[in-house]
């Protein structure tokens, strides 16, 4: 597949990635209200206080379970420091209170359920959520996530990981981060050459080097941390694989979800924030940054994007610049991904939900007799050899399923499979597939002329305390606790395992690799993931 027809696939995703978690959110603690949190601390007598670099903070404690929530790991972004890097968070006299997350950084209109509540530029902060101490004084291995949304939207407040925390006996880090223009226009006015943009990846740095700096006072192991997030924040675990700055600040990575050929260059960036300026009434090149960064924050609540046909747009980091010096597909591919263990995986049906979401928010109906065009115009000149390959009889007669499976293998199961095969050379990949066919899901998707499945970030409240959907059976709570099982474990040691689950053994590079199919009628290893997403067909496409 070309890139430009990869392009137009990712900005149909894009276009409602936005408001994926919150629509799709749904819990497997039927009884969790999605804001509880938890345990106790390593410096001070009182476990609800715990000092840090920058001043002492007053989580909320429960008997098994500490929370220290809007924690600031930088400085606000604001006026003069709006399209900066970020810079060091200020100290603070007394205690602060964190019993709940921080604001939400500025989010699409468009996608934003929650209609700009809660949002700030002044968002940079995180979420721990920590386990009681031990009385051994042995520390914690740690998980940093970093949330999806398209680069557009999302947060850290939607992780409530109360049971990945105490079943898991991890500490967990939830991370907001700058999204859309504020954290990613690349406009030449804002710095010189490539030291441009990438706000956004920056300030996951800064957290990542808070958590090295401040986290062994919360009970976690600076030295054993593992970055982790699904889709947008999938792509942000492949680009800090291989951005120089993020060296040594992680030991393992969980790329979940991530379409990682994705990343915008140099280039079409500038042409793209240049023309946003203009829009914005900031067109002098003279004054351009100055004029950005006095403008109210409502000009800049729509998203640069750096690709597009119509609404179908992403946004996100950018190539080519100091951060981020090569893309991360290639620097992969030639062996410039740090050298640690990596967990890498999809669903099984990624992008059935991004087809329900253009049914129900833009009326699209999917019609046997327009899959020839809408393959055309996402696929151009390969419609004709995906329409071969993904015919409607195969699928019932159904255009939404049809392409839905083709999108999700080409854009997804296959770019896995592509960079799981380039890492193993250099460090253990563990492989997987999310495939529960009938996972808790929203109202509004249990309700289509075409079924969801197990799709994009419905995997993720089998990991996370999450609400909105009817509650799981038994055994998907079953599988639930194995996932988690097998996330915990690999965050202790690089090595996913679970008491009485299969072992999972790492991926070889080999054309029937071994996988872990996670399903509630019972997980299991499958050797034919590349044949049943025809991963050897959408490699042709490559060249």
């Amino acid at each position: 597949m070309s890139s430009a027809h990869l392009r137009r696939l990712l900005q149909r995703a894009a276009a409602v990635a936005g408001a994926v978690l919150l629509v799709a959110g749904c819990g497997l603690d039927s009884h969790s209200d999605g804001a509880t949190a938890v345990a106790p601390d390593a410096v001070t007598a009182d476990p609800a206080l715990v000092h840090t670099a920058t001043g002492t903070v007053r989580g909320t404690v429960n008997p098994d379970l500490r929370f220290f929530g809007g924690i600031p790991y930088a400085a606000p972004p604001l006026g003069p420091l709006r399209f900066r890097p970020p810079a060091p968070a200020p100290t603070w006299d007394g205690a602060r209170d964190g019993a709940k997350p921080g604001a939400r950084c500025i989010q699409d209109p468009k996608g934003d359920l929650e209609m700009g509540r809660n949002s700030s530029e002044d968002c940079l902060t995180l979420n721990v959520w920590t386990p009681p101490v031990q009385a051994s004084g042995e520390r914690r291995p740690v998980l940093v996530w970093l949330h999806g949304g398209g680069f557009i939207n999302g947060s850290s407040s939607i992780y409530n990981s109360t049971r990945l925390t105490t079943r898991g006996d991890i500490v967990v880090v939830t991370v907001n981060y700058r999204l859309g223009a504020l954290g990613f226009l690349a406009h030449p006015a804002l710095g010189t050459g490539p030291d441009v943009g990438n706000y956004g990846l920056a300030d996951q740095q800064a957290a990542l080097r808070w958590v090295r700096d401040n986290i062994a006072a919360f009970g976690g192991d600076p030295g054993k941390v593992t970055i982790a997030g699904e889709s947008a924040g999938g792509m942000s675990v492949c680009d800090h694989l291989v951005a120089p700055e993020s060296a040594g600040l992680f030991r393992g990575a969980i790329i979940a979800s991530g379409p990682c050929q994705a990343q915008g260059a140099l280039a079409e960036a500038t042409r793209s924030s240049l023309a946003y300026a203009s829009a914005a009434g900031c067109g002098d090149p003279a004054v351009a940054a100055d004029c950005l960064r006095g403008l109210p924050v409502d000009k800049l609540r729509k998203p640069v994007w750096y690709y597009g046909i119509g609404e179908n747009m992403l946004s996100g980091p950018v190539s080519g610049t100091t951060l981020l010096p090569v893309d991360p597909m290639r620097a992969i591919s030639t062996g410039g991904a740090a050298r640690v263990p990596v967990m890498i995986g999809t669903t099984r049906d990624e992008f059935t939900l991004f087809v329900a979401l253009q049914y129900l928010r833009a009326g699209k109906r999917f019609h046997a007799d327009g899959y020839p065009h809408l393959l055309q115009s996402t696929f151009g000149a390969d419609a004709a050899a995906v329409a071969e390959r993904y015919p409607l009889n195969r699928y019932g007669g159904s255009a939404a399923v049809a392409y839905s499976t083709a999108v999700t293998d080409g854009a997804f199961a296959c770019v896995a499979d592509r960079i799981g095969d380039a890492l193993v050379a250099d460090a253990p990949v563990y492989g997987y597939e999310f495939a529960d066919p009938a996972p808790p899901t929203p109202d509004p998707l249990r309700h289509l002329p075409f079924p969801v499945g197990a799709s994009h970030s419905l995997d993720l409240r089998y990991i996370f305390n999450m609400g909105g959907a009817p509650p799981p059976a038994p055994e998907q709570v079953a599988l639930s606790d194995q996932m988690i099982d097998y996330w915990s474990s690999f965050v202790r040691d690089g090595r996913p395992s679970a008491d009485g689950a299969p072992e999972w053994p790492q991926l070889t590079g080999g054309d029937h690799d071994s996988r872990m199919s996670l399903r509630p009628d019972g997980s299991r290893l499958v050797t034919d993931y590349d044949q049943v997403h025809q991963c050897a067909f959408w490699a042709s496409l490559q060249h």
